[in-house]
């Protein structure tokens, strides 16, 4: 039975160190090696700090929208739904939950000439604060029922810092003479909190639910909603909504700002593909250099093959020769990309409008699927650049080239 010969390693190596080296006769060859190293290496570095910029400003929307937008949160679709009862029974069914029973109502605020529709929320300062950390950080110590915390864009608009005192405006009627106008109520300023996106800065209030029972006559036990806290919301989201009565539904936070995150996602998708047609071009370039090389060293080729060289041999020189251009250029891209990244991070070379992005400083945080998924990506194509052009290699017929040349 024949055997086929192991390739000769040390063989190989040597070859493909030779050819790696700058020729004199033939210095295009080098070049386009160069140009195709270059172009690799451009590419992953683009693509790292890309697909950083994109996931560090997904994750930072995600926090802030976490914080003010609630893990979860309980409606109801009927009155009376949402009650002290229910609190009792998902507090005993789901220890591991911290639940903040809520108001809301729309109201006008005013102060020194200045208006600003808002949104009020009547909570209980104490189950409010072990939930939402921008609203702990902001309460104040008063005592009194008619007391807000707001946030600081809305504070900067009215001109009302802590301890000032504005005028709300309901959209309930009070009886004045043998007329009617909309219920008005000055409230102390208790605290000013800073969410990091203006949008809710300039439109959310939080009051006393005592407010809301004295003022606009709600129910105590019974509420508009619930706030609910949960280190795993898309886990525990279903079990909760099992123990819910018919005509109360839960959400999560991700549901209520869903498209925008599911737009997000295509975005990034988007431009990944996009941007991996920077290496797909630099791969070309690899391709072209191995041709060239198979075209210029023909003869030599022919006299390794009659030496005894295998094609199989002739293959792997070639493939491996494709393999470290690639390879260094993957190389090469990381480092710089992760230089790139770092001084990103450090240094504020991008300033961003605040009341759009919530930060002024330009969120980059590249996770290791997206570099694991950089990186296989790249290597796909460089394998797939390196075949035909080995298999050409190990194709040519030794007789007719030494005939001919």
């Amino acid at each position: 039975m024949k055997t086929i010969p192991s390739p000769n390693k040390k063989f190989i190596r040597h070859i493909i160190k030779h050819y790696l080296k700058y020729d004199k006769e033939n210095p295009f060859i080098f070049i386009s090696a160069m140009l195709a190293f270059l172009g690799i290496a451009t590419g992953v570095m683009v693509l790292m700090i890309a697909m950083g910029i994109m996931n560090g400003t997904q994750k930072s929307f995600s926090e802030k929208l976490f914080v003010m937008n609630y893990p979860l949160t309980v409606l109801p679709l009927a009155e009376n739904s949402v009650n002290d009862a229910l609190i009792t029974k998902l507090s005993s069914k789901f220890p591991q939950l911290k639940f903040s029973p809520y108001y809301t109502t729309q109201v006008i605020t005013k102060n020194e000439g200045a208006v600003q529709g808002s949104l009020l929320y009547g909570v209980d300062a104490q189950k409010e604060a072990e939930i939402n950390s921008i609203f702990n950080d902001a309460k104040g110590t008063g005592k009194g029922k008619f007391r807000v915390v707001m946030g600081e864009g809305l504070s900067f608009e009215m001109n009302a810092r802590s301890g000032d005192k504005v005028t709300l405006y309901f959209s309930e009627q009070q009886a004045i003479g043998f007329g009617t106008m909309p219920l008005q109520k000055r409230f102390v300023v208790d605290g000013i909190f800073k969410s990091g996106l203006k949008a809710y800065d300039k439109a959310i209030m939080y009051t006393t639910l005592e407010a809301f029972e004295k003022l606009l006559k709600r129910e105590h036990g019974n509420y508009d909603g619930l706030h609910i806290y949960s280190q795993n919301p898309m886990d525990e989201i279903e079990a909760i909504k099992k123990e819910l009565p018919e005509m109360v539904v839960i959400e999560g936070w991700w549901q209520q700002n869903g498209n925008f995150f599911a737009a997000m996602e295509m975005e990034k998708k988007a431009l990944f593909l996009v941007l991996l047609l920077i290496i797909l071009v630099a791969s070309l370039n690899i391709i072209s250099s191995l041709l060239m090389t198979v075209m210029s060293r023909r003869r030599e080729i022919a006299l390794m093959r009659t030496l005894g060289a295998t094609k199989a041999e002739i293959k792997t020189i070639f493939f491996r020769l494709g393999l470290s251009i690639g390879s260094a250029g993957i190389v090469v891209g990381s480092i710089l990309g992760s230089i790139g990244i770092w001084l990103l991070k450090t240094f504020d070379f991008i300033s961003m409008p605040e009341d759009v992005y919530g930060t002024t400083k330009l969120p980059v945080e590249l996770s290791l699927s997206d570099f694991s998924f950089i990186i296989i990506g790249t290597a796909i194509i460089i394998l797939l650049s390196a075949l035909y052009p080995a298999k050409k290699a190990s194709q040519t017929d030794p007789l007719s080239v030494l005939r001919n040349e």
